[in-house]
């Protein structure tokens, strides 16, 4: 019997599409974190959304207004109040109250739906949505009230974000051991942005913005013919599904021993969470310790995503060309082309620690802090290193999206996958909003700021992030219950603990308890059962 075929592949090819796919939908996520940088102070981007024209904060407000849209999933179905979030948000700038009925919707909505959705359906979904958010924005015309329809359109396009945020990251976890590359799509927008800046009016803002489409659709249509997650069929008891698609990621027959093994430790996995049998899990699971830790690994997911956003990359992808014009006092056009230099720069770092990544650790890259410069013209040298250090330690998924997908267990991957999402994009929220008025109010100190703050991240990362390059998803699970069991540190735990075989996690799972006790608890069971059938029969005779 033939190895089973989606999209007519099998083995590595299959496992080469999906992450071309996934792949697609990091650029999607990059273009549209650089797109904004160079439209927002065009002068035809002004003219028509007068508001923007010299207003550091608004300018800031309908930059972030994106990243609300991102945020709002994950918190409305939570049943928290909207209210507060009107206030916040109704000092900010007009027209504010349109966020609140979108940005509580991305990463919220995968929060409580994620795990009834799956990740392919959950992915075209959100795709979907940001190609609707795309057309609402680049038709906005002077006659109607533009700034408004740019707004809700933004919103719209930030919630189909925060789905895709909180669900591509973990479906590639799941099914490849590749990388996303975030940094070619912020290559992208500015050169797109650079490029466009040359045409008429309309073309120099409405072209840049309407290119994601592009993306999108590739990640809509291709998620059509890929398969599902197998460790999510396996959650749903799925188990023939599951099984399928595990052995066309390895491209071996269904009844192949190391697929049935594969199979097993994914259920073990499962089954060690103390949620096996349910269909989703709740949210209270996260918040649970013991072997499994969830709590735990939620948190340093989300604290990667609150570093990576204080830390300040975000700021300089957004407002480069801000920057570069405040604090250098350069044209609009030579800006724009330092920035698309910038971004080059940033892509082949990126590129350059996407294949070190495995070989020297999430954690070493996590500790390289990007310095900063204080003088005006040193600043282009700093913002070039700053940006150029980002882009070897976050944006190959050390810190933004891969770290937290990978380090939460399989129960609780996609909540809490969706918290650290919630994190990012509140955070960059916050920090996009606030780096014009600290440029211009404070100049070179926004650069100081953001280097201490990166200081200050040292300790936490060197003592709390246990390494997880090389390592299988289910092995990560190990880590944490040999630290547990042990009663040594997390770190220590993932030094120590040696790179196992499916065989050897298999008896590591046993030797650490993770499947010993449910296993048996099950054997209990089905002795019980069939000493009942037995009953009933001689009862019957």
């Amino acid at each position: 019997m033939a190895p089973p075929k989606f999209m007519g592949l099998t083995g590595h090819p299959l496992s080469l599409a999906v992450s071309t796919v996934a792949t697609t939908g990091f650029v999607l996520f990059g273009y549209d974190q650089g797109v904004m940088s160079g439209i927002i102070t065009a002068p035809a981007f002004n003219n028509l959304f007068t508001a923007t024209k010299n207003n550091s904060t608004m300018q800031g407000f309908v930059t972030a207004i994106y990243e609300i849209g991102t945020y709002y999933s994950l918190f409305v179905s939570q049943e928290e109040p909207i209210g507060a979030s009107s206030v916040l948000f109704g000092a900010c700038a007009p027209g504010s109250s349109s966020l609140t009925l979108g940005c509580l919707f991305g990463a919220i909505f995968i929060l409580s739906f994620g795990d009834y959705l799956g990740r392919r359906r959950a992915m075209m979904m959100g795709s979907f949505i940001m190609i609707i958010g795309v057309i609402i924005q680049v038709t906005s015309e002077r006659n109607s009230t533009p700034l408004a329809q740019f707004i809700v359109g933004r919103t719209i396009t930030g919630v189909g974000n925060g789905i895709n945020t909180s669900t591509i990251p973990t479906y590639q976890a799941e099914c490849s051991r590749t990388r996303g590359v975030i940094a070619f799509g912020t290559l992208v927008a500015y050169w797109i942005d650079y490029g466009a800046s040359y045409g008429s009016a309309d073309l120099s803002w409405r072209f840049p913005i309407a290119f994601q489409i592009v993306f999108a659709l590739i990640v809509c249509i291709g998620m059509i013919w890929l398969p599902e997650s197998p460790r999510w069929l396996l959650t749903r008891e799925r188990y023939e599904e599951g099984e399928t698609v595990i052995a066309a990621l390895r491209g071996l027959e269904r009844d192949d021993k190391e697929t049935q093994l594969q199979k097993q430790i994914i259920m073990d996995s499962i089954a060690a969470s103390g949620y096996a049998g349910r269909k989703g899990t709740p949210l209270k699971a996260v918040f649970t310790g013991g072997k499994t830790q969830h709590f735990r690994r939620m948190m340093l997911g989300v604290s990667s995503q609150f570093m990576q956003q204080v830390g300040g990359c975000n700021a300089v992808i957004y407002y480069f060309p801000i920057l570069f014009e405040q604090s250098i006092h350069q044209s609009h056009n030579i800006s724009l082309l330092l920035g698309g230099v910038n971004m080059i720069v940033y892509a082949i770092f990126a590129t350059v620690s996407w294949f070190i990544i495995e070989r020297f650790g999430r954690r070493k890259l996590f500790l390289w802090v990007p310095g900063t410069t204080s003088a005006a013209k040193g600043a282009a040298v700093g913002l070039f290193t700053y940006i150029a250090s980002f882009g070897a330690r976050n944006k190959a998924e050390v810190r933004n999206q891969l770290y937290p997908a990978e380090i939460n267990p399989i129960k609780t991957r996609q909540k809490a996958n969706a918290l650290s999402t919630c994190s990012n994009w509140l955070f960059n929220f916050l920090i996009v909003m606030i780096t014009p008025i600290m440029i211009t109010n404070i100049h070179w100190g926004t650069y100081l700021f953001f280097a201490i703050v990166n200081a200050c991240f040292l300790p936490l990362i060197y003592f709390t992030y246990p390494e997880t390059a090389r390592r299988s998803l289910e092995e990560i699970d190990i880590i944490f219950a040999k630290g547990y069991v042990d009663k040594i540190g997390y770190v220590k735990a993932a030094r120590e603990l040696e790179f196992l075989t499916d065989e050897g996690i298999d008896a590591k799972a046993r030797e650490y308890g993770l499947v010993d006790d449910l296993r048996a608890e099950k054997a209990g069971e089905k002795e019980a059962e069939m000493l009942g059938v037995v009953r009933e029969v001689e009862k019957g005779e």
